[in-house]
Formats: structure tokens, sequence, C-alpha cells
């Protein structure tokens, strides 16, 4: 059987991968500063992320939601330390997708109301709401079980407050969006829309499945705006690998039994993968770390006169590269073994592992500059 070709692949083969290093299968080592999406978050094998996770395969792996899982109790109660969303209720999922899904039924519910806003590529998935996704500001495409969602763009007050009105459920944001080549919400309109939206009935969820988990320097980040959602959702950074999702739930909202579903949402395996995450953050300061190297590789970034402009926030970083230098990003791979991703056309996206130094930082910085040249 074929693999169903959807990917544009590098034939490089990773075979092994420690912190914020990778080697294939020829033994080449490469610098990853994309990991897998924003995923890893704590850096690849980690000691204790592994300790921990062999432990438990030794016990029990899996078991469905329909036991008591005290360590499902233990994540849920660091996570809301950490994330400063003590008071808020957790569901455990699978994937980002599967989290935006939960957090769409959960405001219909509440609200009774079907339709959506959001913002051009705004949130996560490969769903059939997410993939309606487009450039076009005035789509509107259907959802399922009856939804519809209107697109608008972002930063435009106008536009949001010509399509918020009494049939909106929800409106869904990204703290910062990514796949677009990281385009940031400006904090005064994060806080015009939870104001206009709240006064509307409507729920106010915050897509952090890549801008969260502390890559930003907060732990979330629509927390630089001083703001809070009815409904938070994250994936890629909880489990540094293991596929975990997470739905945040205002504490107002009271749930029901079946109100939502998982079958492999917070088993075993996952919420000790979770916990383990936590506690390498929590003791190696991983989200100050990723402030103060984002910073750095701001400032050098944006006193390179060839990129023509740098947006971001933590270690969620893009760089516009002219048409000229397009090559950059496939050079710095095969030149100096050094992984980034891209957003088309010609930007460049840096997702490291929060756990990077500033050696490796600075690695970065010269290869950069001897392709710029």
């Amino acid at each position: 059987m074929k693999l169903f070709d959807v990917y544009p692949l590098f034939n490089i083969t990773p075979a092994k991968a420690q912190g914020s290093w990778l080697w294939d299968d020829k033994g080449e080592k490469y610098l990853d500063l994309y990991g897998g999406h924003a995923v890893i978050s704590i850096g690849h094998s980690h000691p204790h992320y592994v300790k921990r996770l062999s432990e438990q395969l030794s016990k029990i792996a899996f078991y469905s939601n329909s036991v008591q899982n005290n360590l499902q109790v233990q994540f849920a109660d660091k996570l809301g330390e950490l994330s400063d969303y003590p008071d808020y209720q957790l569901f455990l999922c699978n994937s980002g997708a599967e989290a935006n899904e939960n957090a769409l039924k959960v405001a219909s519910f509440v609200t009774g109301r079907k339709k959506v806003i959001a913002f051009k590529k705004a949130f996560h998935g490969r769903t059939s709401g997410a993939v309606a996704a487009t450039d076009n500001p005035k789509i509107v495409a259907p959802f399922n079980a009856g939804h519809e969602i209107v697109f608008v763009p972002l930063n435009d007050e106008r536009a949001f407050d010509q399509a918020l009105n009494n049939e909106v459920a929800a409106v869904i944001i990204e703290g910062i969006q990514g796949v677009g080549g990281i385009q940031l919400p400006d904090d005064t309109f994060l806080q015009y829309i939870q104001k206009k939206t709240e006064a509307n009935g409507s729920l106010l969820i915050l897509d952090e499945i890549q801008s969260g988990y502390g890559r930003t320097g907060k732990f979330f980040a629509h927390q630089h705006a001083g703001i809070k959602a009815h409904l938070i959702t994250t994936a890629k950074g909880m489990g540094n690998g293991f596929p975990i999702g997470g739905l945040f739930i205002h504490p107002d909202i009271k749930p029901w039994s079946g109100m939502l579903g998982t079958t492999f949402g917070g088993n075993y395996l996952a919420s000790v993968a979770g916990l383990a995450v936590l506690e390498v953050m929590e003791k190696e300061n991983l989200i100050d770390n990723a402030g103060i190297i984002g910073n750095y590789w701001m400032n050098e970034l944006k006193n390179l006169s060839q990129i023509t402009e740098v947006r971001g926030r933590g270690l969620m970083i893009g760089m516009d590269l002219p048409e000229e230098l397009k090559q950059v990003r496939s050079n710095l791979l095969f030149n100096h073994h050094i992984f980034t991703g891209e957003a088309k056309p010609n930007t460049i996206r840096l997702l490291p592992s929060l756990a990077i130094t500033q050696e490796e930082a600075e690695l970065f910085i010269t290869a950069l500059k001897k392709e710029l040249k």
C-alpha cells in the first residue's frame, strides 16, 4: 500500500534525537529549530520524560475514560497551576482539531446558536470547518451539525462588528496565527473582541494549539493582552510528541454525562507524558527561557537588512525574505544542517524547543548571516 502523498518531504530520515539535535540514518547531525510544528516543547528524548513514559509502560499504557484515572487529575491540577487557570475545567482529547471541534460543540450547547466567526486561517485542524479557511474574508463555509463559519480579516474591528449578531455561538481566534506565516492579533483587538463577544452572549474561543504551552514567554499567547476566554484549546506542546489535545472550559459551564466524548483522550500514557512535560517546564524555567531566547532572536533578525519583516513573540517567529533569497531555508538545511519551517511566500518560521540554549540560538544567527551575504 502507498502512503497518501500530501506532504512535501525532504530526503532525510531522522534516526535519533536529543535536546535540540537530530541525527539521520547516515549519522549526520542537524539542529532542529522547528520541532515538528512546535510539538517538541522540552527537547527531544528528555531523560525525565523518557523515564516517566517507560515506567508507565511497565504498568498500564491505555484505558478508556470509563474508569477513574488519577493521573488525569494530577495532570489537570498541574496544568491549571502553571497556566494560571486553576478554576477552569479540562477535557482531554487527542489533537488540536479534536479540541477545536469540541470547543465549537460546547459553544453551541451553551448558546443554542450555530454561527461561528473566525479570522482567515485562524484555527487548527484538518476538519470540515478548518479546511474551509481561505484568504477570502467574505467566504461562508458549511460546518458539521448545521454550523456555518464566517471569516473576517484579522485586526479589523469594523468587519468583526458587521459579522457579529445574535446568531453567533462563538468567536474563535489564535493567540498567534502560525500557518499563515506568524500573524499577531493586536492586544487591543483581542481586548475588543472579548468585550464585544461577551456583550453579544457569544463564547470566545482562544486557539492556543501552536502558540500555547509557554512558547511566547507566557503560558498562553493571549495572556500578553491580559484577557481570558470562555474556552481555550491546546495540543501541540502538551505531550512533547505524544498526541494530546485539551480543552479548557470556563467554570460557569456545567458538564452533563455524554456531553463530550473521546476514546483515547487522557489515557494513561498521554496523562503521564503531559505531566512530565509540565514538570520539566517548571523545573527548568522553560517559559522564561522562551522569552529570553526569543527576544535575542528578534533583536538580531531585525538588524539584518535583507529580512523585510520579522513577526512573533518568544519562540514563535516568522521572517520574510525577498524573492531573490527564497533558497535560504533550503541552504540552511543542506549547507548548515539546520531545520526550520516555512510559510509561502518566502517566510521562514522558527518553532524550536523551549529548552534551546543561547549557544544553539547563536549557531542559527551565524549560519543565517552567511547565507544572506
